[in-house]
């Protein structure tokens, strides 16, 4: 028994491996796949609902072929999937309307500093909904990826500077949208975790319902959108062209990713691949576009290295009780 749950274990562990692995390539690469394949006329929102209806299709195809899609359909009810989806694509709705406030209002190095915080909070909120605790050496670990975020985004980021008139405005429209965006994206994360790893809710049945939740809301914002204005003027379609599809469906099927890794291995690992992918970004500019990466790059690559390391070896472990 105690062989097969090990085998068990190792072939789980090199599922999360794998998965971990495919979402950090594709979300390194999406950036350049996008800009090579999307043209400027493409209007965001319908591409972002064309991604959703592309997640849904994904997701259903992989559930029939594991064959828990009957099953699935059968035990539905929508107050499950209010309690388990609903909720954290409200919140991520919420989040991102808060990051386009704060970008408009704070410079590229204040917004990238306090938006890498998600880190910090996700961890937090792990351990309270779930009560995931951390060794001193992984949170350790946390601060190291944070300061590598930090460098990454300073180093592929604009140099734009503040917009904002007044020390006020900064706080206001700046500062305190980005904070409760970190706090909204750790909370967000952890439910979603909460759902897969306690209430058993299917990573891919999640990634179906917060795709029609998002959507739903993208569809009603289009009644007063610029986007939804450009759309009933120009069509749906304004500006797409067969290859368009391709980044589109590449950045569905990280869609499905994003769920498994939050499901098998947690939000706080996703941080971890996330920002490892910033590296394959900058790996990928210099292979395709001649753009060495810069300084800031060079100095994160270690720092991101040695944050993996640490926190995948000295996991948290319960103190025996003395006899």
């Amino acid at each position: 028994m105690a062989a097969r749950n090990k085998k068990s274990q190792e072939m789980m562990n090199g599922r999360v491996l794998l998965y971990s692995i495919l979402l950090t390539l594709q979300y390194g690469a999406q950036p350049l796949i996008s800009k090579r394949f999307i043209r400027r006329e493409v209007i965001v929102t319908s591409s972002v609902l064309t991604c959703e209806i592309a997640k849904v299709i994904c997701a259903v195809f992989f559930m029939a072929k594991e064959g828990s899609l009957g099953r699935v359909y059968k035990e539905w009810t929508l107050v499950g999937a209010l309690t388990a989806s609903g909720l954290p694509a409200a919140i991520y709705a919420l989040q991102n309307s808060l990051l386009q406030i704060s970008y408009r209002n704070l410079d590229s190095l204040t917004f990238s500093m306090l938006n890498q915080t998600k880190i910090i909070f996700t961890a937090f909120f792990t351990y309270f909904i779930l009560r995931q605790k951390q060794s001193i050496q992984q949170i350790g670990a946390l601060f190291l990826l944070i300061a590598a975020a930090v460098l990454l985004s300073i180093g592929e980021g604009s140099s734009k500077g503040s917009t904002a008139s007044n020390a006020d405005q900064i706080l206001f429209y700046g500062i305190v949208p980005v904070l409760v965006a970190s706090v909204l994206s750790g909370l967000a994360s952890a439910l979603c975790q909460w759902a897969s790893q306690v209430k058993k809710h299917s990573s891919y049945l999640m990634t179906i319902e917060m795709s029609i939740v998002g959507s739903l809301c993208l569809l009603a914002s289009t009644l007063k959108s610029p986007d939804g204005e450009a759309i009933r003027q120009h069509g749906f379609f304004y500006g797409w062209t067969p290859l368009t599809l391709i980044p589109v469906i590449f950045n569905a099927l990280g869609g499905i990713l994003v769920g498994l890794v939050t499901s098998y291995a947690g939000g706080v690992r996703k941080g971890f691949v996330i920002v490892s992918a910033l590296l394959v970004t900058a790996l990928l500019q210099f292979i395709f576009e001649g753009k060495p990466p810069s300084l800031y790059c060079l100095v994160a690559l270690p720092l991101v290295v040695s944050s993996i390391s640490i926190y995948q070896k000295y996991p948290y472990q319960l103190k025996k009780k003395e006899a």
